[in-house]
C-alpha cells in the first residue's frame, strides 16, 4: 500500500537534485516525442535555444516577453503569499492598460513625456489595482470563492475593452476596423539597449517585492495570513486589512504590465493585449516557489522557451502544436515535481511483507 505524507524541509541541496532530474526527465520525454513525431529532438533543442538567445535581435524579443512575466508573477505573489488564489490577472492587466489609455488618449501630445508616462502608470496601477480589490472586498466581508471570481472578471475586462474597440473608442480613421486610435509618442515608452525599458521596471520590482514580503511589516502579515488565519488573529492582526492591501498590490502590479503593453508594444489598446501572460504567470510564480529572485530566473527561462517555440516554427517548419508540446512536457515534469518536494511516497505494505518473511 502507498502512503503520501508530507514531508518536513528539504535542504536545499536535494531540493536542486530533484528539480534537475525533473528537468532531465521531462528533456528524455520531450525528446522521445519528437522522434516519434519525425524529428531529431538533438536540432530541435538546439533550434530553441538558438530561436531565443542566436542573435542580438532574438535575445531581444526574449527579453520582451519575459517582462509582462515577471512584473504579472510578482503581482500574483503576493496575493499567493496570502493564499488568495488571483486567477484574474489577465483581467487585471486589461483594466490596467484601460487606466493608461484613458490617460493616453486624453493628453496633448505636447505634454512633456515623462510625466504622461508616469500619469499612465499610476492610472494603471490604481484601475488594476481597483479591479483587484472588488473580489477582495468580496472575500474580506461575505467569504465568496476568490477562485471563481477573478476568474470571470477576466471575462468582464476583456469584453469591456472589446466594445470599446468596437464602439465608442473605435478610432474613426481605421477605415471601419474595429482599432482604438495609436498612443502619441509621447505616451511610448523609449527604450534602451534596444528594449523598451519596462525591463528596468521588473527588475526594480523583483528587489522591492523581496524586500516588501520579507522585511517590512505588512509583508510578515501576509505571510502569517498565508500560512494560519488562526494564528494571525490570535496575533491581533487586522485579516480584512491584510486582505484588502494584498489585493490592492496584486492587482496595482498586474496592472502596471497592461501599461507597459499597452505603451511599449501595442501602442494602443486592444482586447488581446494580455496575450496570456496573466495565466502563464500563475505557472511562473508557482515554479519560483513564491520568492521573486528566483521568479526572474523562472521567467526567463519560460520566455526562452516561448520565443524558441515561435522560432522553431520558422527553422524546421514544426507545427505550432509541436513547440505547445514541448513546453507541455517540460512544464508537466517541473510542476510534478513540486509534489516530490512537498510530499513523500511510502510503501507499507511492502515494509509489512518484509517484517513478515523476517
Amino acid at each position: 500500500m502507498i502512503k503520501i505524507t508530507k514531508r518536513a524541509e528539504l535542504p536545499k541541496r536535494q531540493e536542486y537534485v530533484i528539480r534537475a532530474i525533473a528537468i532531465l526527465f521531462s528533456l528524455i520525454c520531450a525528446g522521445l516525442v519528437i522522434a516519434i513525431l519525425g524529428f531529431n529532438p538533438l536540432s530541435v533543442f538546439h533550434q530553441i535555444v538558438l530561436g531565443a538567445l542566436g542573435t542580438e535581435l532574438r535575445i531581444q524579443q526574449t527579453i520582451v516577453k519575459a517582462i509582462p512575466l515577471i512584473i504579472t508573477s510578482l503581482g500574483i505573489l503576493v496575493a499567493f503569499k496570502m493564499k488568495f488564489w488571483n486567477i484574474g490577472g489577465e483581467g487585471q492587466i486589461v483594466m490596467g492598460a484601460f487606466g493608461a489609455s484613458l490617460v493616453a488618449l486624453n493628453i496633448p501630445e505636447t505634454f512633456p513625456a515623462p510625466l504622461a508616462l508616469a500619469a499612465m502608470a499610476g492610472a494603471a496601477v490604481v484601475v488594476g489595482g481597483i479591479w483587484a480589490f472588488i473580489p477582495a472586498m468580496f472575500k474580506a466581508k461575505f467569504g465568496t470563492n476568490e477562485t471563481i471570481f477573478t476568474l470571470m472578471m477576466n471575462y468582464i475586462a476583456i469584453k469591456w475593452v472589446t466594445y470599446l474597440q468596437y464602439g465608442p473608442w473605435k478610432d474613426p480613421e481605421s477605415q471601419g476596423f474595429p482599432k482604438i486610435a495609436n498612443f502619441t509618442p509621447n505616451a511610448v515608452l523609449p527604450s534602451l539597449f534596444g528594449v523598451h525599458i519596462g525591463w528596468i521596471f521588473a527588475l526594480v520590482l523583483v528587489v522591492l517585492v523581496y524586500i516588501f514580503i520579507n522585511h517590512t511589516k505588512k509583508g510578515f502579515e501576509i505571510t502569517v495570513v498565508g500560512e494560519s488565519i488562526e494564528t494571525a488573529r490570535y496575533a491581533g492582526m487586522n485579516i480584512n486589512s491584510v486582505i484588502i492591501t494584498s489585493m490592492l498590490i496584486s492587482g496595482g502590479l498586474c496592472g502596471l504590465t497592461g501599461m507597459i503593453q499597452a505603451s511599449a508594444i501595442e501602442r494602443t489598446l486592444t482586447a488581446t493585449l494580455s496575450g496570456g501572460y496573466g495565466f502563464t504567470a500563475i505557472i511562473t510564480t508557482w515554479l519560483g516557489r513564491l520568492s521573486a529572485p528566483i521568479i526572474l530566473v523562472v521567467c526567463i527561462a519560460f520566455a526562452i522557451l516561448l520565443q524558441g517555440g515561435a522560432y522553431l516554427q520558422i527553422a524546421m517548419a514544426v507545427p505550432a502544436a509541436v513547440a505547445d508540446m514541448i513546453q507541455g512536457i517540460i512544464l508537466f515534469f517541473v510542476l510534478g515535481s513540486e509534489f516530490f518536494l512537498t510530499y513523500k511516497l511510502s510503501f507499507s505494505g511492502i515494509q509489512r511483507r518484509k517484517k513478515e518473511v523476517a
